[in-house]
């Protein structure tokens, strides 16, 4: 199997207080593996050590290696070779469990990144814009309100608006962060939706407490241990079938 990252020895604490305790992981390079354990456990910062987003944070301190698959090479992201966080966040894609758009219009949001980051074109920056939006299911809502302030949006629309941002910068990996715990069923359905259509195209790591959702989404779970310092306990595939109550057991 052909992995995208390669994570060693990896841990993280916060001002002395350790959040995770010497990880050692692979990620498969397509398919979508659900990182699931109970508050505490770590699931978040793993997700931010991937694309440095733990280094925002006052007195945080990486120890460990994580190599992963950017711009067709492999790179470990903390080295003296890495990208620079704002190209490494572009190709280590995030959305958050909250919305968290820009406050401009919901064209600005799509379209001010892609000029900024990429130095896109007015022509392509509107394809790309419209493309994503259609991606998420958001198109047709929105088509009409486009110079609209983001924020003049549903909560659900606001996050499908923020995985069109994050996927119009074609990242090489998804990072998702309990994606549809702030927004309502019907747009949590067409957020999944979108992940499963995405699994063949690029490697998705999706933190959830949601057991059904982690069920309908998951190819590969990692599981969390609660404490003082995250640790895994158990990582691999299982049947399609699995009940939810065999997840909880783990849990």
């Amino acid at each position: 199997m052909a992995f995208c990252a390669e994570i060693k020895n990896l841990s993280v604490s916060f001002s002395g207080v350790p959040a995770l305790k010497e990880i050692t992981l692979s990620l498969p390079q397509e398919g979508i593996t659900v990182l699931l354990g109970r508050s505490g456990s770590g699931k978040t910062t793993l997700l931010r050590a991937l694309n440095r987003l733990n280094e925002t944070f006052d007195g945080c301190r990486t120890e460990g290696s994580v190599k992963l698959l950017c711009g067709g090479r492999t790179v470990d992201v903390y080295g003296a070779e890495a990208p620079e966080p704002t190209e490494l966040r572009r190709r280590v894609g995030m959305v958050f469990q909250t919305p968290n758009p820009l406050p401009l219009s919901l064209r600005k949001n799509i379209v001010l990144p892609l000029r900024l980051v990429l130095k896109l074109g007015k022509k392509e920056c509107e394809e790309r814009m419209e493309k994503a939006l259609r991606d998420v299911g958001l198109w047709d809502e929105v088509k009409e309100r486009l110079n609209s302030p983001a924020a003049a949006f549903s909560g659900g629309q606001q996050q499908r608006l923020c995985m069109a941002r994050t996927l119009a910068l074609e990242p090489d990996m998804l990072l998702l962060d309990e994606p549809t715990a702030s927004v309502d069923k019907r747009s949590s359905e067409l957020i999944e939706d979108h992940i499963l259509s995405l699994r063949n195209s690029l490697p998705i790591l999706v933190v959830s407490h949601n057991l059904a959702q982690a069920v309908r989404l998951g190819d590969r779970f990692v599981f969390l241990r609660e404490g003082t310092a995250g640790e895994i306990i158990a990582a691999g595939s299982l049947p399609q079938d699995t009940p939810e109550t065999a997840l909880e057991k783990l849990l």
